[in-house]
């Protein structure tokens, strides 16, 4: 049975632990080596339970923790060609570690099948990832993306559950405090997913067979768990919370919540 726990999700740090208390697989590592490790412990999870690292991206708020967590034990890591490179190329990944080039034809691990798929966002490289577990469920993690594309939505759908990025109230971020050029990135096709773009998107992947959602990647100045929850829930009047899908909000930092399929 996979349980998929949340264990940092915001614009300041992100890491996900799929698959049981015993091994599975970490998307991410944006805190700290010693935050990730008290996070795993919280959630009842031994470090020798991660059997390996998936990496969407190179901004710090995916990979701050990847550098010492590597040198403290041989995890093998996975990442798109370019990101692997930057990751090699500026010393994320200690050289003891084997470090793979991830494709949409996915690998195996931890008796789950794991492939990516490329998100829009401004950086050199940015993908998601789904991953089949060995009961025939399918989890997909989707943050970093300014935009649905259509092959962002044909990897979400179908999916049991999915982790997706509502990041920011349009409204909230546009009478903020950011700079100009940060909102225009923010807002950007290449930017960070609006919590009514997540709104409609979740209706779609409800109407389609989802029935777990993870809102994650929230913007700590420009959105609140109860603002995107609201947003989200605007748009599903047509089913029952509860009944025909469960809705949360991934946090900050975990208390050991989980989600299990």
């Amino acid at each position: 049975m996979a349980r998929v726990y949340p264990l940092y999700s915001s614009s300041k740090g992100n890491a996900t632990f799929i698959g049981s208390p015993t091994s599975g697989v970490l998307v991410d590592t944006g805190v700290s080596c010693k935050r990730l490790l008290e996070g795993l412990e919280v959630s009842g999870i031994s470090l020798d339970a991660v059997k390996a690292i998936f990496i969407t991206h190179e901004h710090g708020d995916h990979i701050s923790g990847l550098s010492v967590l590597t040198k403290k034990c041989r995890i093998p890591v996975f990442a798109e060609e370019d990101t692997l490179d930057f990751l090699i190329c500026n010393n994320y990944i200690s050289p003891l570690c084997s470090a793979e080039v991830i494709t949409n034809k996915g690998v195996e691990v931890s008796g789950m099948h794991i492939k990516c798929f490329s998100t829009p966002h401004d950086t050199r490289q940015s993908c998601g990832y789904s991953i089949f577990t060995a009961d025939n469920k399918k989890i997909t993690i989707c943050t970093d993306l300014g935009e649905i594309t259509p092959t962002v939505e044909e990897n979400l759908l179908g999916s049991d559950l999915v982790l997706l990025e509502s990041n920011y109230d349009e409204q909230m971020l546009r009478n903020g405090a950011y700079p100009f050029s940060l909102k225009k990135r923010i807002l950007s096709a290449n930017g960070h997913l609006a919590n009514h773009h997540c709104a409609k998107q979740v209706k779609k992947l409800l109407q389609n067979g989802t029935t777990r959602v993870i809102l994650g990647h929230l913007s700590q100045e420009n959105n609140t768990p109860q603002v995107a929850e609201r947003t989200v829930l605007s748009e599903l009047n047509e089913f029952v919370r509860n009944k025909d899908y469960i809705l949360s909000v991934a946090p900050v930092c975990t208390k050991g919540a989980m989600c299990v399929l």
